[in-house]
């Protein structure tokens, strides 16, 4: 049993080295000798080599005919192969042959296609390269241009597009690099071309406000052209009334061209239309500036930037010259430099977008409003030329216009011209105190004379003068009133006319106007003309002549106040009889100067008297008085005579007009007859005079009847009776006491209203017993 599985495990190993690599027998072999049966394994093995040796012998016997026939044949193909050979390599060596040109094409066509490829490739990628390229040159010729916003647009489209397509290239990484630097200057430069444009419309500002406000001017005058056409007629009639016109000529200042950043050069003398103050500044830095700033991210440090810079500027504009009130010119040019500001500011607020809003601008005006008042009213203050204050308040009121025009609110500038309206009221004042006082001076106090129709028309032009009866008569002839009147009249309403002028423009209502002109009127009427009035009439040296024409003259002119009336109604087309409307007080002034010379006349005659009254020289210890008066009082006498001859020989109308001699004549021959027996009883009276003589006494009576002749023959007629001699009553009954020593009357019927001495005061009486008792 045991033998047979041992030899069923040698055909085993036998079979499985037959059918197995030499490789793998190991393993095989190494189980063979692992077992005890190895000798018998190795004769089954031998066996086995047997029988294939044996099967190979009958197969080599049973091919070995057809081996042979196969040698055979490969034999013979032997020769045939080497021959063939022979032509192979023929054939060879010729194709080796012919084919060295083909390689050498071959070798250049491959070339040719590898430097065909390597074009294709660099074209494929200097296409992606050359858009990079021609944006950066682009880039630098825009930079050197200076056309940086471009500049800008065209760096950020590089960036974003055409760098991140090229690929990571040294020039790429270049470029790429030196793109914050580009940005950096250009931000640099933009800043500094807005820094140029800040200091250039600085330094322009006046030449763009002078340009707004021609351009405002002359669109005012367009406006107005219907409406000055429609008082066209009312002006004529004006004119005719003042007879003289009055021209303003008005020159602009010379026009300049300006060559400056941000400044446009213009030529006002060769263009008939005013350019717009907006077309002289060009605005581009700053629109390029802002757009360089929004794209950079930085507009809000822009704009921070730029409204500090023009607050600053503003402080600069509204800083007045010390000395601007000498002349227009320098209100002019303060004035163009604000309009030049804020029309610079307005058209920046309208065409940027929050650049400058609309509060930023409110708040700009309302420092300059405030401060250009407070400017104007220190410097307006030093003014004393009316002239100037009239041109200052045309070019304030231009001024307002042209801003109003852009829409800046301007009421507080017109409420100052009101204000202003009171000083050019005073400076007015001033200079018609001056002209009244060079007229009255001038004046000769004679009444006008008129040798012709033309000298007569002149006058009645001058002054409303009417007088029926001197018109008949014939030529040469006098008007009752002096120069004085006329140019008294004239100036008035030259003063109105002034007035009138400050008044236009001012956006007021014609009763507003009209009531102005009144209150101004009635100022020079009642303190300037009636100051001046009495320094004529006060003033040392006049005569009584000269009085005299002084109340002739004042009574015309209180009779034309009714058409100075109308005067100021025509140029303001406000009926007098308005409710409400102001009065002049030209009648009430004229009456006071008129009252006035009539007390100086008073004054003046009393005054003579007392002159003539130092020259007496009594003898007061005399024995026995002459028979005729002092040659001392007889002089007084001719003087009063000769005094009183001028009211009595006056010209009819003069008289009239004047009421003398009546009124005034009268009460002057009654004021210097009391004055003169005043005067003599003081002298008879005085504490120097202590002892007084009988003939001294008689002397003195003598003298008195002297000047009772003088009141008894009427040196001025209108006098009822013996009135004049009233003056000498007090002094004719003390004489009489005296010099008829009639005491016993005196005592027995004193205190009688009948009594003889009643107008003898007993302290007088007393007085001078005490004096004559001395002697």
């Amino acid at each position: 049993m045991a033998s047979a599985e041992t030899a069923a495990e040698h055909e085993r190993i036998l079979r499985e080295i037959e059918s197995t690599d030499t490789n793998c027998i190991g393993p095989t072999l190494r189980s063979v000798y692992d077992g005890q049966e190895h000798g018998l394994f190795m004769d089954k093995l031998e066996g086995r080599i047997r029988n294939h040796d044996r099967e190979i012998e009958k197969m080599c016997n049973h091919h070995f005919q057809g081996f042979v026939d196969s040698i055979t044949e490969l034999l013979k193909v032997r020769g045939e192969a080497q021959k063939l050979k022979c032509q192979v390599t023929e054939t060879n060596q010729k194709l080796q042959n012919d084919g060295k040109e083909l390689l050498t094409s071959m070798d250049e066509l491959r070339q040719c296609r590898l430097q065909q490829r390597n074009i294709a490739t660099t074209i494929d990628k200097l296409t992606h390269c050359l858009p990079v390229l021609e944006m950066y040159s682009k880039l630098q010729e825009q930079m050197r241009a200076k056309r940086y916003y471009p500049a800008l647009r065209t760096l950020e489209h590089l960036e974003e597009s055409c760098l991140p397509q090229a690929g990571s290239y040294r020039f790429c990484t270049i470029m790429a690099e030196n793109i914050p630097r580009l940005r950096t200057h250009i931000r640099d430069v933009s800043m500094s071309d807005l820094k140029d444009f800040l200091e250039s419309i600085r330094k322009h500002s006046d030449k763009i406000g002078e340009t707004a406000m021609k351009q405002a001017q002359v669109q005012i005058a367009r406006d107005n052209a219907v409406t000055s056409q429609q008082r066209s007629a009312s002006g004529r009639r004006i004119r005719k009334e003042m007879c003289l016109g009055t021209k303003v000529d008005r020159n602009g200042s010379n026009p300049f061209s300006e060559k400056d950043s941000g400044i446009l050069d213009v030529e006002d003398e060769e263009e008939n239309e005013i350019p717009g103050a907006q077309d002289l500044v060009d605005f581009s830095p700053v629109y390029r500036c802002l757009h360089i700033y929004t794209v950079l991210g930085a507009r809000d440090t822009f704009e921070n930037y730029y409204r500090k810079q023009r607050r600053k500027q503003a402080r600069l504009v509204l800083q007045p010259h010390s000395n601007m009130h000498e002349t227009l010119e320098g209100y002019r040019h303060y004035f163009n430099q604000i309009v030049g500001f804020f029309v610079v500011e307005d058209h920046i607020l309208h065409t940027t977008q929050g650049l400058v809003n609309r509060a930023y601008v409110e708040e700009l005006w309302e420092l300059a409003l405030s401060k250009t008042i407070a400017a104007l009213r220190t410097h307006s203050s030093y003014c004393t030329d009316p002239d100037l204050i009239l041109d200052l308040k045309n070019l304030i009121v231009l001024f307002a216009d042209t801003l109003q025009g852009y829409g800046f609110p301007v009421n507080q500038l017109f409420d100052m011209l009101l204000e202003m309206r009171d000083q050019y009221g005073e400076i007015l004042l001033k200079k018609w105190n001056q002209s009244f006082r060079q007229i009255l001076d001038q004046d000769n106090y004679s009444p006008i004379p008129v040798a012709s129709p033309e000298e007569y028309q002149r006058i009645a032009c001058q002054f409303p003068f009417q007088d029926p009866e001197l018109d008949k008569i014939p030529f040469p002839k006098k008007l009752p009133f002096s120069e004085f009147v006329p140019k008294v009249y004239s100036q008035l309403k030259e003063f109105i006319y002034a007035c009138l002028k400050y008044s236009e423009d001012l956006h007021l209502s014609s009763t507003e106007i009209d009531d102005m002109i009144r209150k101004s009127t009635n100022l020079l009427l009642t303190r300037t003309l009636s100051h001046c009035l009495q320094y004529a009439i006060k003033k040392k040296n006049v005569g009584l002549a000269e009085l005299v024409q002084i109340i002739i003259n004042t009574t015309h002119l209180e009779q034309s106040c009714h058409y100075l009336e109308e005067f100021i109604s025509n140029i303001t087309n406000v009926p007098p009889d308005t409710i409400n409307a102001t009065k002049l007080y030209g009648t009430s002034t004229f009456k006071d100067a008129r009252h006035a010379a009539e007390e100086e006349i008073y004054t003046n005659l009393n005054q003579k008297i007392d002159q003539f009254l130092q020259l007496a020289d009594y003898d007061w210890t005399a024995a026995q008085g002459g028979a005729q008066a002092s040659d001392y009082l007889s002089d007084l006498i001719a003087f009063l005579c000769s005094t009183f001859a001028v009211f009595t020989h006056l010209p009819g109308n003069a008289i009239e007009h004047a009421t003398l001699p009546g009124k005034v004549a009268q009460t002057a021959c009654m004021s210097a007859c009391k004055h003169l027996s005043t005067s003599l009883l003081q002298l008879l009276l005085e504490a120097d005079v202590r002892q007084v003589s009988m003939g001294a006494l008689q002397q003195f009576n003598v003298d008195v009847k002297e000047c009772e002749r003088f009141a008894r023959a009427g040196p001025v007629p209108g006098f009822q009776g013996d009135t004049l001699l009233l003056a000498f009553i007090d002094l004719r009954q003390l004489l009489d006491l005296f010099t008829q020593w009639d005491w016993s009357t005196y005592l027995a019927d004193y205190g009688r209203p009948t009594c003889k001495y009643l107008r003898v005061n007993p302290h007088t009486a007393l007085a001078l017993l005490e004096k004559i008792s001395r002697s």
